[in-house]
């Protein structure tokens, strides 16, 4: 299934993506629920955010090519790690599908994308064993990491680098079904392609993360995991338009724009 939050005739609720159209549904993917009447095209439609997680987990240098790249940035050599290690990002940095990331006015030009494949948990876990941690994820939808580069070197932290508002794009829906081996990562900059890798070619998957979060936290419905990238990022302006398709997922495109104050 591909659930995604929609908005039509003024009213937003859940809806299932059923080739060109949409199909509105009474209740929500975590509770009970059952299709309405309500039918739309999706070119008809303003597609929302997919949720908005209680918590949002993202992880780091879990691709081997974005691990030598970002240490050859620094002239060192790289270190790949020896066990899962996760941070955080900030709810008020995510937009949804085709809405535009703003580039701060005092932002330099090293403005990169990272296309992430983004883990939705559909159940209450803890203590998650590798046998049983698949069970609590409910789909998967796609992010847009965007970085302020110059910012992530000169802060301690990446309070403004990764999080500054909309600098989250995620969507376009979740979808329920994909195969993680089967999936590709492709990532266009103005129709071109500029990047593709295999999504599941990660240094630690999906299974070990959740093992290993699980430890610690209570993993609810509606939290999100993004599983990191791989390669490098050209330096992105105002007016580009990034699309970042996962296959059997979908593709989450938004336009960067120049803040104006």
């Amino acid at each position: 299934m591909r659930w995604v939050k929609f908005t039509s005739a003024g009213r937003t609720s859940w809806g299932l993506v059923e080739g060109d159209r949409v199909v509105a549904v009474d209740g929500d993917p975590f509770g009970e629920w059952q299709r309405g009447s309500q039918s739309d095209a999706l070119t008809e439609v303003k597609i929302e955010l997919p949720l908005m997680p209680r918590t949002f987990y993202c992880v780091g240098l879990n691709y081997l090519k974005h691990l030598k790249e970002a240490a050859d940035k620094r002239g060192e050599v790289p270190a790949v790690p020896d066990r899962p290690e996760v941070g955080y990002r900030a709810q008020n940095a995510l937009i949804a599908h085709d809405e535009d990331v703003v580039i701060p006015a005092n932002a330099t030009e090293k403005i990169h994308y990272e296309g992430e494949l983004v883990v939705v948990i559909g159940k209450k876990a803890k203590h998650l064993t590798a046998a049983n941690a698949m069970e609590c994820v409910f789909g998967y939808t796609i992010g847009n990491d965007v970085s302020e580069r110059t910012w992530q070197k000169a802060d301690r932290g990446l309070w403004r680098s990764k999080n500054a508002d909309t600098f989250k794009p995620m969507g376009p829906w979740i979808e329920t079904d994909a195969d993680l081996d089967a999936m590709q990562t492709i990532i266009k900059v103005n129709g071109k392609e500029t990047y593709r890798f295999l999504t599941n070619d990660m240094i630690f998957g999906v299974v070990p993360f959740l093992v290993e979060l699980s430890k610690y936290f209570t993993l609810w419905p509606g939290d999100v995991i993004w599983m990191g990238t791989d390669g490098a990022s050209p330096d992105i302006k105002a007016g580009d338009v990034v699309e970042i398709e996962i296959t059997g997922v979908g593709t989450l495109r938004n336009r960067f724009v120049k803040e104006t104050r």
